[in-house]
Order: structure tokens, then C-alpha cells, then sequence
């Protein structure tokens, strides 16, 4: 008896599973708040030298009598003349700007007043906030398979929140930047870990609509609603509070769901997991025999003891090396994940200087996470996992060339529309990449690793989010160079999931030795929607063969 027929038993889509989807919305609330708050809060709006001759001027004056200046934001001026600019002699530089504000927001760059000479700044605490996500990720990764995902998760969510709460008392760059390390700890880490309790406790034919219709719909809420919290509320700090104190929600996850009762079991601690299994089975109002239990844990012991047998390494992370099928399949993983979180990142920060205003078309383009949530649901379980992986790959790439082009050789003050609609386009594309990812890595690696696994997996793919906005820079070259070098990326990226084997209707694998094995005849070209679509016509043909 495996622990997805005690689970069945117990409950696998009831009141139990209602409630840890409605907590893991919530932390998909947390997560969008706390991962694109580095955006918000630095928002950089059309500015110009300040001086007298300007004061009181709205800003398509400012506009007019900058004209003939190259660099109006940050060229001091001598005076106005008949309504055109004079430039002061060189060496002379700004102290001050006048800023075009967003609906009066005031952002971190314009009341540190972070621009022309001081606009790296900003640029150095959001590479300090990757760090934090690199050091968190393994950090909170190696404890969830060590003290449990529950705890680990909540450790996460707390830590992240903190950094925000702290970023918003900050004046200088020294703390600015060591606030947002401590932000960044958390980022994605609270997020998978709840994701891998869900994934656990989930039926797996209920999986891909539990887990993807609740991401696409919370996620966008949060998404779709903070730059319009953040204009409401009108100034980042009080905006950080916003995106931070809700954390405080998490404490109370323990008083409603338990432990991983996969992991308790990897750990051999029995006892435990057969009190979470109880418990989900109380809670969905089920009766459970405990001779179930009793058989339950009797075979697994008895799995475990061949199991040790025929290998004497514990299963670890770096254990995933030993053999080949996994080292190529974690290798596959972890250049996949660079491919996916590099594009997804590059995409969804690119907002400024596309003719509309930023947080507006961060707003609404956030709305195609909604779309891609059900796409994800309609064609995942018809086209497998890789299917979906390598089409949404290929789509987004496609999708990506055209808008690098449309960039390229459209006016963007008048064609806004186009270029918002395409920017939603590749939001969407990358939006279906990056969450089918997930949960196609969380179904190769095996249980006994899946924690530690999965965060050394994401925190590669975070590692080399601070390469975006190297890759945005390209624009200053030619501006198209951005969008074509993501589209190779995943161009290649959608060749390189042919390598990984399909995990749709099958058993995954609970240690390296069953993940070893797991698919082991399969073809690269192997997709579930062709496979039955042959054997309905191999059936048919020995029919008429037979008649």
C-alpha cells in the first residue's frame, strides 16, 4: 500500500485540501506583494534638471523648452531664453530635480532622489536583494528537509517580511542595501515550499487545477492590485508596510495543516506521519481503520530495508549526481530554471519608456495570469508535462521576437496599445513557462530530495536573475537586443525539455533509486496526446484487420 492510496483513503480532495489550497492562495498573495515590491518601490518617472525659471511649469512645458537639450535629466541649466533651454557651463551638475510623479507617488528614487549620477544606487540594492535570495533559498531549503517544510516555510515568509519592513526606515545605501538582502531571503522560498505541502497532500488528478487555478487566480489578485495600492497609499515606505505586515498571517498556518507526511516518512519518524495522515483524515470527516496505518507503515519499512540494500548512500542532493540518468535530468533542471527565471524576470521588469505609464501596464498586463493558469489546466493533462513545458517555451519565444521588433521600429508614444498588448502577450508566455516549471521539476525529483532539490534548482535560476538587468542594458545598443537574446534563450530552453522524461500519469519516484529508473525506455520524442492518438489507431487498424 503506497501513501497515495492512504491519502485516498484519508481524503485526497476534501476539507483538508480546501483549506491548505486557501493558505497556499494567501501565500501567493505574500509572494507577488513581496517579490515585485523591488519594482514598485523604484519607479524612476520622467524628471528634468531643476531651476528657477522652471518652477511652477507642468511638465509638457518642461518638455518643450528641454527640446534641444540631449540629456534634459540631467543637464543643469543656465537659464530660459524665449522658452529655450541655455545649458550652464560644463562641470556644473544637478541637486535637484523636478519629477513628473505617477498621481503624486513618491517613489524611493525620487525622494532619495536616486537619478543621473546617483541612479546606480538602486540598481546596487537590487543586486543585493538577489544575494539574499541565493544565501535564503539554500539556507531555507536544507532546513526544510531537515526540521520540515512547515517550519522552514513560515521562517521564510517571516524573514522576507522583516527586510521590507526594515527597507522602509532607510536613508542611505549601506542599509538600504543590508535591508534588502534580508528580503530577498525569502523570495520564491516561501513560495515552493508551500507549493511542495500542497503538492504532497494533493490528489494528483486534482494537482494540475489545485495547484495552477489557485496560483493564476491569487497571484494575479496580488499582482493586478498592488500598483494600485501602491498609488493609493502614495509613498513606498507606507507601501512596504502594506506589503509586508500580512506575513504575520503565516503563524497561524500550524493551527491548520500539518507537516508533510511524505517528508516525516523520508525521515522515518512514522509515529508523526501516521498523526498528520489521522488528522487530514479527521478533518475531511473520514474513518480510517487503523490496521490501514499499521499495514501502511509495515510496507514501507519493508521498501525501505530492500531499498538500503541495493544502495549505501543516503539520499541527498549531490547524491543526484551519481548516476546518469539523474545527473543529466538535474543538469536539464538546473539550466532550464536559468532560461525560465531569466526571461521571466526580464520580461516582467521591463516597463518604463513603452508610452505607457508603468505601474498602469504592470497592472493590467498582470491580468494574463489568469489566462495563463487555465491554459495550464486545459492542455497539461492532455499534452503532458513536457508538452506543456516545450510549448509554452517555444510560444513565449516566438511571442518575444515579434514585441523586440514592434520596440524596435514603432513610435512607442504612438502605438502604446500595440506595445502593451504585446507586452502582455510575453508576460503570458513566460508567466505559462515559469509556472508549469514547477511543478515538472517537483515530479522528477524524487521525495527523499524533492525539498533541498527543488530550492537548489530555484536558486540557480535566482542567481542569475541579477544578469536581467544586464540583459535590458542591450537596449542602449539596439533595441530589439534584449527581446532576441531572451528569445534564443528560450528557443533552446524548449529543445532542452525534449531531454526530460514525461511524469504524467505515472508513479513518481520516491528515492534516487526508484528516480534512477523512472521512464527509463522513454523516447525524447515521446508525448502522451500522440502516444494515445497512435495506439487508437493501431487498435482501430486490428480491428478492420480482424473483420
Amino acid at each position: 500500500m503506497d501513501f497515495d492510496r492512504v491519502l485516498e483513503k484519508c481524503g485526497n480532495f476534501g476539507r483538508f485540501q480546501f483549506v491548505i489550497l486557501i493558505l497556499y492562495g494567501y501565500t501567493n498573495i505574500l509572494s507577488s506583494l513581496h517579490y515585485f515590491s523591488q519594482t514598485l518601490i523604484t519607479f524612476t518617472p520622467e524628471h528634468w534638471c531643476s531651476h528657477n525659471d522652471l518652477d511652477g511649469l507642468s511638465a509638457e512645458a518642461l518638455r518643450s523648452i528641454y527640446s534641444n537639450v540631449t540629456h534634459p535629466s540631467c543637464t543643469l541649466l543656465e537659464g530660459v531664453v524665449n522658452g529655450t533651454a541655455v545649458e550652464a557651463a560644463d562641470g556644473e551638475t544637478c541637486e535637484n530635480w523636478i519629477f513628473e510623479r505617477e498621481n503624486g507617488y513618491e517613489s524611493l528614487t525620487t525622494e532619495l532622489q536616486w537619478v543621473c549620477d546617483k541612479s546606480h544606487l538602486a540598481a546596487v540594492g537590487q543586486s543585493f536583494f538577489f544575494v539574499g535570495s541565493v544565501v535564503g533559498t539554500i539556507t531555507f531549503g536544507y532546513l526544510s528537509d531537515r526540521i520540515g517544510r512547515l517550519p522552514a516555510m513560515l521562517m521564510a515568509a517571516l524573514a522576507g517580511a522583516s527586510g521590507d519592513f526594515m527597507t522602509s526606515f532607510v536613508y542611505t545605501l549601506p542599509w538600504f542595501a543590508f535591508s534588502r538582502f534580508v528580503s530577498g531571503l525569502s523570495t520564491d522560498t516561501m513560495y515552493y515550499l508551500m507549493y511542495i505541502l500542497v503538492f504532497e497532500y494533493l490528489s494528483p488528478k486534482r494537482r494540475t487545477f489545485g495547484l495552477n487555478i489557485i496560483l493564476a487566480f491569487f497571484y494575479c489578485f496580488g499582482l493586478v492590485t498592488s500598483p494600485w495600492a501602491a498609488i493609493w497609499i502614495g509613498n513606498w515606505r507606507h507601501y512596504l508596510w502594506l506589503a509586508s505586515l500580512p506575513a504575520l498571517g503565516v503563524l497561524a498556518y500550524p493551527l491548520l495543516i500539518c507537516e508533510s507526511a511524505q517528508w516525516l516518512l523520508t525521515k522515518k519518524r512514522y509515529d508523526r506521519a501516521v498523526q498528520c495522515l489521522k488528522w487530514v483524515a479527521k478533518f475531511n470527516g473520514r474513518q480510517v481503520e487503523d490496521s490501514v496505518f499499521d499495514e501502511f507503515v509495515k510496507q514501507h519499512r519493508e521498501k525501505v530495508n530492500e531499498q538500503r540494500k541495493l544502495t549505501t548512500h543516503e539520499d541527498t542532493f549531490m547524491g543526484m549526481f551519481r548516476t546518469p540518468r539523474l545527473r543529466r535530468f538535474t543538469f536539464t533542471l538546473l539550466l532550464k530554471s536559468v532560461i525560465i527565471t531569466l526571461s521571466y524576470d526580464v520580461i516582467n521588469r521591463n516597463m518604463e519608456g513603452l508610452g505607457t505609464s508603468p505601474f498602469k501596464l504592470f497592472s493590467y498586463t498582470s491580468l494574463n495570469y489568469l489566462p495563463a493558469g487555465c491554459t495550464i489546466l486545459l492542455l497539461q493533462n492532455i499534452i503532458g508535462r513536457k508538452g506543456m513545458a516545450c510549448g509554452a517555451l517555444l510560444v513565449g519565444g516566438i511571442i518575444t521576437t515579434v514585441t523586440g521588433f514592434l520596440i524596435a521600429f514603432l513610435d512607442p508614444t504612438e502605438n502604446a496599445v500595440l506595445l502593451a498588448i504585446m507586452i502582455g502577450l510575453g508576460r503570458y508566455g513566460a508567466t505559462v513557462a515559469y509556472d508549469a516549471e514547477i511543478q515538472y521539476a517537483a515530479e522528477i525529483i524524487p521525495t527523499s530530495v524533492r525539498g533541498a532539490a527543488v530550492s537548489n534548482i530555484h536558486v540557480v535560476g535566482l542567481a542569475s536573475s541579477s544578469l536581467a538587468f544586464y540583459v535590458i542594458y542591450l537596449a542602449r545598443f539596439y533595441k530589439p537586443l534584449p527581446s532576441i537574446f531572451i528569445s534564443c534563450l528560450m528557443f533552446f530552453g524548449a529543445a532542452l525539455c525534449l531531454s526530460l522524461p514525461e511524469t504524467l500519469h505515472k508513479k513518481l519516484p520516491d528515492n534516487l533509486v526508484e528516480g534512477e529508473r523512472f521512464a527509463l525506455n522513454e523516447s525524447w520524442l515521446y508525448f502522451p496526446c500522440f502516444h494515445k492518438r497512435r495506439e487508437s489507431l493501431t487498435k482501430n487498424d486490428d480491428n478492420k484487420s480482424e473483420t
